[in-house]
């Protein structure tokens, strides 16, 4: 719809002017009104109405503009997510404690409450644990469909979403086809695989926030850029580096002001979370991972951290494969440089776990690579020299090999074995005894069952100090015991709550629950 403008070198018509273009029937009738006598209320019921229909038509146009085909590739990648969550999910399967916490803080906030994580211990703010305020948004829809499930649900929705922005900034910047096929690339990347096998984490909102700020730098448009990274504070503390990053970025490609008060923005509330909301929030006030990192051993032995960040198998994995990943030419953009915060601040961890392409830790540099490769290209493409150019049309299909020859060993390979969708044999079993537990009650229970149990009870870790709980699981196949799983329910609980009395409820297929007796 074209809007006639005025300005420097550009006349007005007259105001008697047939109308023209879409809408025109708008104008025709307000002139038809002004010489007529106004009736009070009428006059602005009619602009109201007009309003509301200009709006609808300028809606209408901004959905045809979108590219369909990106779309539909971030539906069948949402599609891809949601039944490996679902098939994982009916296999009992929990990798780690976090999908019960965060099912702990869904609930705690769908009740309009502080998200308290009895998981982490009695009466944990789990905002003392990590800066994590956006994950009120998961409310509503936990609201709805109370159920870890939900959360992975929503996790898979979220990386779809950004699916389709990295397939709708690669159409619209390198083509249709090469679009469409970094979408696909993207979409079964081994951080995003990786990710949605790891189960929900809050970095579930940082991977489109971060697709979306990026595709408005290549689009120019500065606002929402500032707008969709200036989020990614409110996602988790360590995101406020990732922001002062895509801050530099944006000043210098844009060349605005604009991109300094993001990077600003993004030091402060690295600062504020870390140094006071963090320890303010925290039982033991403090910040839970500020061991991870040895700043002082750094600073004092500059050359030996410099070694220790780029020593380590694990970390030479995780580079190399976000090089294929990237078709290499992602080097042409400035977009890399939004790697570094997340990249230094795992490899200079004593942690092992962070250096590797295991877990969530790589999803939020997935969107950053594949749009920096989107960007790479498009650059490239425009440089005078000829063999550059034809370099740059081997950047697609590089990042498309890569993808496709490292599928077999990622997660989503177990969807080619046809066991993968029947559920767990212990299914029946497990549902069976956590019906036994009334709503309400106290459970401690081993990782598996906690995202399970979380939305009808209120669940402890059995490797915390808990008070005695109402009802008490013992899993044989839950990998929380370690080594040495007791077999008598009874005799294990009374033990470890001295001056108790439990009785066995249940036992079957490997379960026990045990009953306090009050």
């Amino acid at each position: 719809m074209s809007v006639g403008r005025s300005g420097p070198g550009r006349s007005r018509e007259p105001a008697t002017a047939p109308a023209r273009g879409p809408g025109a029937e708008h104008g025709a009738v307000g002139t038809a009104r002004a010489g007529s006598t106004a009736v009070p209320g009428r006059a602005g019921a009619a602009g109201a109405a007009d309003r509301l229909r200009v709006l609808r038509v300028r809606t209408v146009a901004a959905v045809r503009r979108q590219p369909a085909a990106a779309w539909l590739t971030g539906l069948a990648a949402a599609a891809l997510y949601i039944v490996f969550s679902v098939t994982q999910w009916n296999q009992l399967s929990s990798p780690s404690w976090d999908l019960g916490i965060f099912t702990q803080l869904a609930k705690a906030y769908a009740g309009l409450g502080a998200p308290i994580v009895p998981i982490k211990g009695e009466g944990f703010n789990l905002l003392g644990d990590h800066f994590h305020p956006l994950l009120v948004l998961l409310a509503p829809a936990y609201a709805i469909a109370p159920s870890g499930l939900t959360l992975l649900i929503v996790q898979d929705l979220l990386f779809g979403l950004s699916v389709a922005v990295v397939a709708r900034a690669g159409m619209r910047f390198i083509g249709p086809v090469a679009g469409v096929a970094v979408g696909i690339a993207y979409a079964l990347s081994w951080g995003l695989q990786s990710a949605v096998a790891a189960q929900f984490h809050e970095i579930a909102f940082a991977v489109p926030l971060l697709a979306l700020s990026l595709e408005a730098v290549l689009r120019r448009r500065v606002v929402p850029a500032v707008v969709w990274g200036g989020l990614l504070v409110f996602v988790k503390e360590d995101l406020g580096l990732t922001v002062l990053a895509l801050g530099l970025v944006l000043a210098w490609r844009l060349r605005t002001v604009a991109g300094l008060w993001l990077a600003a923005w993004g030091a402060l509330w690295l600062v504020v979370s870390v140094g006071l909301i963090l320890p303010a929030l925290n039982a033991s006030g403090q910040y839970d991972y500020s061991d991870r990192i040895d700043l002082g051993a750094m600073i004092g032995d500059p050359a030996g951290a410099v070694v220790g960040l780029v020593s380590g198998t694990a970390k030479y994995e995780t580079l190399l494969l976000l090089l294929l990943a990237g078709g290499l030419l992602f080097l042409r953009s400035p977009f890399g440089l939004v790697l570094v915060p997340t990249l230094l601040w795992r490899f200079a961890s004593s942690e092992e776990w962070y250096w590797g392409p295991e877990w969530h830790y790589s999803a939020v540099l997935m969107p950053v690579l594949f749009l920096g490769l989107v960007d790479g290209v498009h650059l490239l493409r425009r440089n005078p020299r000829p063999w550059i150019r034809t370099a740059a049309l081997a950047g697609v299909p590089v990042a498309v090999a890569a993808c496709l020859l490292l599928l077999p060993a990622q997660k989503f390979a177990i969807l080619a074995d046809p066991g993968t969708y029947r559920p767990s044999g212990r299914w029946d079993a497990a549902h069976r005894m956590m019906d036994l537990i009334p709503a309400g009650s106290t459970v401690e229970s081993g990782v598996v069952l906690m995202a399970y149990l979380a939305p009808e009870t209120r669940v402890y870790w059995l490797g915390n100090t808990n008070p005695a709980p109402d009802y008490l699981v013992v899993d044989a196949d839950d990998w929380s015991w370690g080594a040495v799983r007791p077999t008598d329910a009874e005799a294990h609980a009374e033990q470890h709550y001295p001056g108790t009395d439990y009785t066995l409820v249940f036992s079957e297929a490997g379960y026990q629950l045990v009953r306090l007796d009050r």
